[in-house]
């Protein structure tokens, strides 16, 4: 799944499809039902979920279609529901001007637009005690481990390893030897109020580190 199509390409097909049906002219291709990236600001007002993708000045009504309305509790974890705005990076699908979530790539608090990383950066993975943070990048042709007070590491990127909840990665170079294992799960990061899609457990030459990870 291509989670870094934009929210604003899927808003455009709906309301074209509606504007050519209000025309009476002959009715538009099924609207695609492919789950993608929607990025943007989301607050509740009352008891709606509203979006509002990155540069674009539309919005959406949500609907929490995830098991146990899973997005929405993860959310208000982090300040939803006390009537923080949140920067969110939902996965769904777009039904006329209602945003159907069915998951979570990241959220945070007060967070700005972020562009999709593309090429430059597939992956990113952090974590606390010890500081720690990760990049993985097909254009750099790399995979990178800094941490605070230690030299960076870097080994060749090769394409992640997707079986079921778990994408996985392992390399080495130099005598350095780097093994990633991400897990689909949300992953909360208390000290940011934020909330992302996998869990991360990074493996550094016996050293183990844990944190979270999200696509980019």
């Amino acid at each position: 799944m291509n989670l870094r199509s934009t929210f604003v390409a899927m808003f455009a097909t709906a309301m074209t499809s509606a504007a050519f049906a209000q025309a009476n002219l002959p009715p538009a291709p099924p609207p695609d039902t492919t789950p993608r990236l929607a990025l943007g600001q989301m607050m509740k007002s009352g008891e709606k979920l509203i979006f509002s993708p990155c540069r674009d000045r539309s919005y959406a009504t949500v609907e929490d279609i995830s098991n146990d309305s899973q997005v929405t509790k993860a959310l208000n974890k982090i300040g939803l529901g006390s009537g923080k705005k949140l920067y969110v990076e939902l996965v769904g699908v777009l039904e006329n001007t209602v945003l159907k979530a069915s998951d979570i790539n990241m959220a945070r608090t007060e967070g700005r637009c972020q562009l999709p990383g593309g090429k430059d950066e597939v992956w990113r993975a952090a974590g606390n005690e010890p500081s720690w943070s990760l990049v993985a990048g097909e254009t750099g042709v790399e995979v990178t481990l800094k941490r605070l007070g230690k030299p960076d590491v870097s080994v060749p990127y090769s394409a992640f390893k997707t079986e079921g909840a778990i994408t996985s990665f392992a390399a080495s170079k130099d005598n350095q030897k780097l093994a990633l294992r991400f897990e689909r799960k949300q992953c909360f990061d208390t000290m940011a109020d934020a909330v992302f899609g996998w869990t991360a457990t990074v493996e550094h030459n016996g050293q183990v580190l844990k944190g979270c990870a999200w696509q980019r």
